[in-house]
């Protein structure tokens, strides 16, 4: 089953089409348009086997990036497949599934719906993943589509854990609750983690850290999800490339008072000028704060601690409300390939059965790897996550499942 996998931004589209089996799955092509809707925008195709391709012209909307980039897969010289008529389905990526979905969903009428009752919840997100739902029923009418949600997983989460100690009628009227995100990343390493270790992931207790520009960190308990870091929003929980993580929310008022902050003004705050980036007014990029504490500079070094010692008290706190822990878990753009910040985490955490291999763990870029010792009662394992196949692996289930 030949699948396209799309993960809509509001000025994006990434993709990837993959071929599926029973037997498992081959990569045909990857790729991202770049700039909708401004001027010069790009589109770069990287089949499998052949060279980099790439478009610059105007692309006003998804749909029109979406028809170039189908071009592009059924091109003569850069193309990857005969005709349209070969892909079977296509999968996409959606941010939030509110309390609808605890699993992918095939897209229907109803599906549509639920999605646009979370844009409020996602305003940045769903509706952006949703004009690329619509784009294809307009492209390719009657294929089937599947809808992966980064909340799903996070739904087994007891409410002593999603819920916060407010008035209870804002649950009950808005949903105001935990969702945690980043989901489909967090089930996918820690199965692929167990794997490595010989560990059963329904009888395992597994801290998971998604740690990247965006990042969080989930403690998955049997096979399911039980508390993770971000909450309503992705702004909560670790520090990250631009947002702030956990605060005192009286801080944010005090701010915002001070200086007369719209909401627009203290979103943009927490979101898009905090993390790392604001508060050394360097980068969002790790490496580019590494590299100033390497030159002396103190503000990199602090946020360096702080981010470190924030990421090891959840491992903690989360090893504490599971009553132990088997595995720790390094993913994300950060986590696989920052042994810095994977040895500063797990120092110190011998106190728990963690014996971390030093020598194993310098130098680890972008691959699959055990870094604890043999006589680790906790194992350590960076993995790499592949949300896309995730994705695909999702809609070929489904829709393998409705055919029978």
């Amino acid at each position: 089953m030949v699948i396209l996998v799309l993960n809509c931004g509001s000025s994006s589209v990434k993709y990837q089409v993959i071929d599926m089996t029973s037997e498992g799955h081959r990569l045909l092509a990857k790729g991202i348009v770049e700039r909708i809707g401004l001027s010069e925008s790009v589109l770069t195709h990287k089949p499998a086997g052949k060279p980099v391709y790439e478009i610059v012209r105007s692309i006003p909307d998804h749909t029109a990036g979406i028809n170039l980039l189908l071009g592009c897969l059924t091109d003569e010289k850069h193309g990857v497949i005969g005709s349209l008529a070969e892909l079977h389905a296509v999968g996409h990526r959606v941010a939030h599934g509110g309390e609808y979905f605890s699993d992918s969903a095939v897209v229907n009428p109803t599906v549509i719906k639920q999605i646009e009752s979370c844009f409020e919840l996602a305003p940045l997100h769903n509706p952006a993943n949703l004009k690329g739902i619509l784009s294809i029923e307009n492209i390719l009418p009657g294929i089937p589509q599947v809808a992966t949600f980064d909340t799903s997983f996070h739904q087994t989460i007891p409410a002593k854990n999603y819920m916060y100690a407010l008035p209870y009628r804002y649950y009950e009227e808005e949903r105001v609750r935990k969702y945690g995100f980043h989901g489909t990343s967090h089930c996918f390493v820690a199965k692929k983690a167990c794997e490595m270790t010989g560990l059963d992931f329904e009888s395992s207790k597994i801290v998971t850290c998604h740690i990247g520009n965006g990042a969080s960190v989930t403690a998955i308990l049997n096979g399911k999800s039980y508390d993770t870091s971000m909450g309503f929003t992705p702004a909560d929980g670790l520090i990250m490339g631009t947002r702030c993580g956990e605060i005192d929310p009286g801080a944010l008022i005090y701010i915002a008072e001070k200086e007369g902050l719209s909401y627009p003004k203290l979103s943009d705050l927490i979101n898009k000028q905090s993390g790392v980036a604001g508060f050394t007014g360097i980068s969002s990029d790790m490496r580019d704060i590494e590299n100033a504490s390497e030159n002396g500079d103190q503000r990199a070094s602090l946020v360096l601690d702080m981010y470190d010692e924030r990421l090891r008290k959840f491992v903690g706190a989360y090893a504490a409300i599971m009553e132990g822990l088997d595995l720790i878990v390094f993913t994300g753009g950060v986590g696989e390939n920052g042994p810095n910040r994977r040895r500063r985490v797990c120092k110190g955490l011998e106190f728990m059965g963690v014996v971390f291999d030093n020598e194993a763990n310098e130098g680890v870029k972008g691959q699959d790897k055990v870094l604890s010792a043999p006589e680790s009662k906790v194992k350590v394992v960076v993995a790499t996550t592949d949300e896309e196949l995730v994705i695909a692996s999702d809609t070929f289930r489904l829709l393998k499942k409705r055919s029978e």
